[in-house]
């Protein structure tokens, strides 16, 4: 996987296979980082792949801005028959999600189990 955007402690990666498009997300999904969703919004959507597969086991913070994003991909895909799955997804953005009114738009991989180097954020505390 090759960076997309990266700051000191923000990057977000995607990979391809011939059926998923796949986003790494790293660091905070907030206002401060909208600049760059329409970008990424729009490279994802160019690929066109039937699964998208977005990993937040490294997301530090992520509000309404960034669930708004996360939204947006998810109804891009759905329009196109697709599906969008979370895994990596801690309680606290999930409720951010289900807040938005917009959970029901996302498979939730609840068998995924982060890495020792991204812990689930939110789960130590």
């Amino acid at each position: 996987m090759s960076p997309l955007l990266a700051t000191v402690a923000h990057m977000i990666e995607i990979a391809t296979s011939p059926a998923t498009t796949t986003l790494v997300i790293t660091g905070d999904l907030d206002l401060a980082e909208r600049d760059q969703f329409p970008e990424i919004a729009a490279r994802v959507v160019g690929l066109r792949r039937q699964l998208l597969v977005i990993d937040m086991c490294a997301v530090t913070f992520m509000d309404s801005t960034g669930a708004a994003f996360l939204i947006s991909l998810a109804d891009s895909g759905r329009k196109r028959g697709g599906a969008t799955v979370l895994r990596g997804t801690s309680d606290r953005d999930l409720f951010v999600l289900e807040v938005c009114g917009a959970l029901d738009l996302f498979r939730i991989d609840r068998a995924h189990r982060c890495t020792d180097e991204f812990p689930l954020q939110g789960s130590t505390s």
